[in-house]
């Protein structure tokens, strides 16, 4: 997870300094998977080159201040940017049912894709059977291609991290039905959407501009 989390874009704006950052990440991505673990479902492989946390969305996720205290107590005065990561990405959630794939990681020089696909697997077979939808956020510049987009993942608008940080875009995919064609509608999410910073996280307030939900 520390791994994956370094080589992703989301590292540098998350943490500025490049000599804290290997620290601060691995203590992040402990923090993730204790999560996960306690709140959620983390899959890995066998060799534990790849794990993935899981979250059940049945409604929209609790705020992000529950994150918090344990932010704060891990990363100490690290922990305002990651506070508002988890801001933005809460606050901004789909409000359909669906199961939330918070974090994907694969060891860094192993073949990602086929690893990751075959992490993947297995869930989106118990959501298909059960007909729900799952929903992630990547960075990256082209949402179309990669792992969730060769596993039926739609790109959404997406989340344009500020001050000075990365899009993340929202990816969904629908459940497979037997004899029918991937659905893109009804996804419950905005279409198009904007996230400023307008103060310090949890010191001020976080203004969203989003145009109006499609019925």
């Amino acid at each position: 997870m520390t791994g994956a989390l370094l080589t992703s874009r989301l590292s540098a704006w998350l943490v500025s300094d490049p000599i804290e950052r290997p620290r601060v990440v691995r203590r992040y991505a402990q923090l993730v998977v204790a999560q996960g673990l306690a709140h959620g479902m983390v899959d890995t492989t066998d060799d534990l080159a790849g794990v993935a946390v899981w979250y059940s969305r049945p409604v929209p996720p609790p705020p992000s201040a529950a994150w918090m205290y344990d932010l704060h107590r891990v990363l100490g005065v690290h922990a305002a940017r990651f506070g508002l990561l988890h801001a933005y990405v809460d606050a901004l959630h789909p409000y359909t049912a669906h199961h939330y794939l918070a974090h994907l990681a694969v060891t860094p020089g192993r073949r990602q894709a086929g690893v990751g696909a075959a992490l993947l697997a297995r869930h989106h077979r118990l959501l298909d059977a059960e007909q729900l939808p799952s929903y992630a956020e990547v960075s990256t510049d082209r949402p179309r291609e990669g792992l969730l987009a060769g596993l039926g993942y739609e790109p959404r608008s997406p989340i344009l991290l500020q001050p000075g940080g990365p899009a993340l875009w929202r990816m969904w995919r629908q459940p497979v039905r037997p004899g029918q064609p991937d659905e893109a509608a009804g996804d419950g999410l905005p279409r198009r959407v904007r996230a400023e910073r307008t103060a310090m996280p949890f010191r001020g307030a976080v203004r969203l501009a989003a145009s109006p939900r499609s019925p």
